[in-house]
């Protein structure tokens, strides 16, 4: 697994770059006491993990990592602890405080393998559900929830919903919230199952109970039904 430093700091980059020469399940891509020329770097090659600096100049580690495309794994490095509830809100694999000892270094590392392991594995069998799926239909999909993922039965999905960034995936028992837009939803769920019928609402068609001329109620959830969406979803419904 490759990573990238980025702290302002000479001394921090030095230790950090002989913790990463000690773990033979890591290699050095880079470097960076400019996190200007980290984010050069980084949107032109493939970074599993950085080890990001919060508080530097010109460019926040925050800020950094907002204006990254692909967001790789990232354990945050800061002597300041009051970030550390805002790397919760950026799926941090780890936060670690100045000093670093190797060993807490060693954790981190290990959480990041175990993380990527993971993916690995979610996508591995999304891609199974995929390719069976073009033949005999998925019964279900893999949705990656903060570090969780879930598996959800395609048929126990009422309603998709957007949330910013966000799409939430409501069944009857549970919501699961996932970072993807309501396009990707559409693009892993099969077509004929599940219609967009707003700009933030995709709806099972199985759960639709009533259709009324601006909404429609799924699961007993009165959802509407946006004029761009009208046509396209009741022709599929064969109500048109």
């Amino acid at each position: 697994m490759n990573c990238v430093l980025i702290d302002d700091e000479p001394k921090a980059l030095e230790i950090l770059a002989r913790y990463v020469e000690r773990i033979p399940s890591l290699e050095l891509a880079g470097a960076f006491r400019d996190p200007v020329s980290a984010l050069e770097f980084m949107a032109g090659h493939a970074v599993d993990l950085v080890f990001l600096d919060v508080s530097m100049p010109d460019l926040t580690g925050i800020q950094l990592l907002n204006a990254l495309r692909t967001r790789p794994l990232v354990v945050f490095t800061t002597a300041y602890s009051e970030y550390a509830v805002r790397s919760y809100e950026y799926d941090a694999v780890d936060y670690l405080l100045k000093p670093v000892e190797f060993e807490r270094f060693l954790r981190a590392v290990n959480k990041a393998l175990e993380r990527r392991g993971r993916e690995a594995r979610a996508e591995g069998e999304r891609r199974a559900d995929n390719t069976s799926g073009s033949a005999t239909g998925a019964s279900h999909i893999i949705v990656k929830s903060g570090s969780d993922y879930h598996r959800l039965e395609l048929d126990e999905i009422c309603y998709v919903e957007a949330a910013g960034n966000y799409a939430v995936f409501v069944t009857r028992n549970a919501r699961v919230m996932s970072l993807m837009s309501l396009k990707e939803v559409c693009a892993r769920l099969p077509s004929g199952r599940f219609l967009r019928v707003h700009k933030s609402y995709v709806v099972n068609c199985r759960h639709v109970s009533r259709i009324e001329r601006d909404t429609v109620r799924c699961a007993d959830t009165v959802i509407p039904i946006g004029d761009a969406y009208r046509e396209s979803f009741l022709k599929a419904l064969h109500v048109a």
